[in-house]
């Protein structure tokens, strides 16, 4: 059995540290000196494998400045983004309150029905920001992919309060590309009541469908939120500003 290239052991062993939770986000990550000590290899490995997780949408590279730690959950799309690691690197504080679960969801909307055929879990919480109201999400799971989900596994703080990361790491979903919609919508009073703002408000509606490599529905999330959404299109992926 051939023997893997150094910078994808140090590549494979960064990226368990990420996902292990032993660098935060925003987190600068140690020098190349310093990692090509600790690694033993040249720092010429160690930044191949560092442009890679660039690369992936781990990290961020800036000259002067080294590399940073950007999420978690690298994008596979614009609206697969993690509104708790963009919060973070803003410097602000995340929360997300579990309204409710309901297994299987008793009312599934059209558009949601139109991707499943089958029983769903449906996962509803208000998002906040510094502690202010900033967006209402409903996630459609097929019942199947997420047995024995419970409240204790959407934690209210810390980064791993993430759906996307809590798909994966707790359920082992696995998606590679997906479906966005963006529309604008006058809040209803159910929504209106969990944002805080007037009935009839306008706000920004936005429809994600994630599939996995066979083309297959994993989950859809809907999302309800105050205020815009900004893209930047410069980097390698495209990224969401909540």
């Amino acid at each position: 059995m051939t023997a893997a290239p150094k910078y994808q052991v140090v590549h494979d062993e960064i990226l368990d540290r990420l996902q292990s939770g032993q660098y935060a986000i925003g987190m600068r990550l140690p020098t190349e000196e310093e990692l090509s000590r600790a690694f033993e290899v040249s720092r010429v490995t160690v930044r191949k494998a560092l442009e890679m997780l660039v690369r992936a949408g781990f990290l961020t590279s800036r000259q002067g400045s080294g590399y940073s730690v950007a999420t978690l959950s690298p994008p596979a799309s614009t609206c697969l983004v993690s509104f708790t690691d963009k919060v973070l690197i803003e410097g602000r504080v995340p929360g997300a309150r579990l309204l409710r679960i309901e297994t299987p969801a008793r009312e599934v909307p059209a558009m949601v029905a139109a991707y499943f055929d089958e029983p769903l879990v449906l996962v509803e919480r208000l998002r906040t920001v510094d502690g202010a109201p900033r967006m209402l999400t409903q996630t459609w799971i097929p019942q199947r992919l997420v047995p024995r989900l419970q409240a204790a596994q959407f934690p209210e703080t810390g980064q791993n309060q993430s759906i996307l990361r809590i798909l994966r790491e707790e359920f082992g979903l696995e998606w590679t590309s997906a479906c966005e919609t963006l529309d604008s919508i006058l809040a209803n009073a159910t929504v209106s009541d969990v944002l805080a703002v007037p009935e009839n408000t306008p706000i920004l509606s936005q429809a994600c469908t994630a599939f996995d490599n066979d083309g297959k529905a994993v989950f859809f999330d809907l999302v309800y939120r105050q205020g815009p959404i900004s893209f930047d299109l410069a980097g390698p992926a495209r990224s969401q500003i909540a």
